[in-house]
């Protein structure tokens, strides 16, 4: 029997049964409160965060936490982690010739490399190296991973990231992050360790933030993601955060507003300092 304040005595199966129910619930946060970021920004969509340190998690709307739609760039992550495992490319420097088609952003309109590549979100670099690799190699390490729906129909070409059937819902983001980060994933330590570097996105002397954005437009939607992790003094913190409207609806914020919602609300749970 455990007793409280010497009077009410709960038998202790009952108490430790109750105190893991407790562990085992997801936290979720204050929804108007965290519900404000996207308000301001004028879209719907949702984040997930999961601390390490005490095996919390914090979500924003849980159904769309569980709800799976297309990865658009932040499976570069992984693809990053095959093309190397693969030796598609020899390191993240090897530059691939620019094939002399002029696309819509200019920084994909040069030869690059990896790393470039990664940061730049260049498709074309990409898909080049995934025609090489083929889905049967990618459906194995999808697999491998627990990554994904598996689903690899109705692609555009090699793309099976940015169009088709290929699904991830945000809380399976966080899981593959978490096996990434541990590095218990089936790759090298190196090639493990050359990713979480180009994931880099700021350092300072109290956390480093590190991820991937992604935006695709696919069925009539405009997906738009930013995952990853920050890292603190002790502590890791794991966020998923996804952005989705009407490809019709005009919203010049939808981009940027992936980080600024994810920095505000990982700023109300005193993850990240206010600046």
């Amino acid at each position: 029997m455990f007793s409280l304040n010497g009077s009410t005595r709960i038998p202790l199966p009952q108490l430790l049964a109750v105190l893991w129910f407790l562990f085992l619930v997801p936290f979720q946060g204050k929804g108007q409160d965290l519900q404000k970021p996207f308000q301001e920004c004028r879209l719907e969509g949702s984040i997930t965060v999961y601390d390490l340190q005490k095996n919390r998690w914090t979500y924003i709307d849980p159904k769309d936490a569980a709800r799976a739609s297309l990865p658009a760039s932040t499976f570069k992550i992984l693809n990053s982690l095959i093309l190397l495992e693969e030796k598609a490319v020899q390191d993240e420097h090897e530059i691939l010739k620019w094939d002399g088609q002029t696309r819509s952003i200019p920084a994909w309109n040069s030869d690059t490399d990896l790393a470039k590549a990664f940061a730049n979100s260049t498709v074309w670099f990409y898909v080049r190296l995934a025609e090489k690799i083929g889905k049967d190699k990618y459906l194995s390490y999808l697999k491998r991973c627990g990554y994904g729906n598996g689903k690899l129909t109705n692609a555009q070409g090699a793309d099976f990231w940015n169009y088709g059937d290929f699904a991830i819902s945000p809380k399976e983001k966080i899981q593959f992050l978490r096996n990434f980060y541990a590095g218990d994933l089936p790759f090298s330590k190196d090639n493990i360790q050359k990713v979480k570097q180009l994931m880099i996105a700021e350092q300072t002397p109290d956390y480093t933030i590190s991820g991937k954005t992604g935006w695709t437009n696919y069925a009539g939607t405009d997906s738009g993601w930013w995952v990853g992790y920050v890292e603190t003094k002790g502590n890791v913190y794991f966020f998923s955060t996804r952005l989705h409207k009407n490809v019709t609806t005009k919203n010049d914020a939808f981009a940027p507003c992936r980080k600024t919602i994810t920095r505000k609300i990982l700023q109300q749970l005193n993850i990240l300092p206010v600046s």
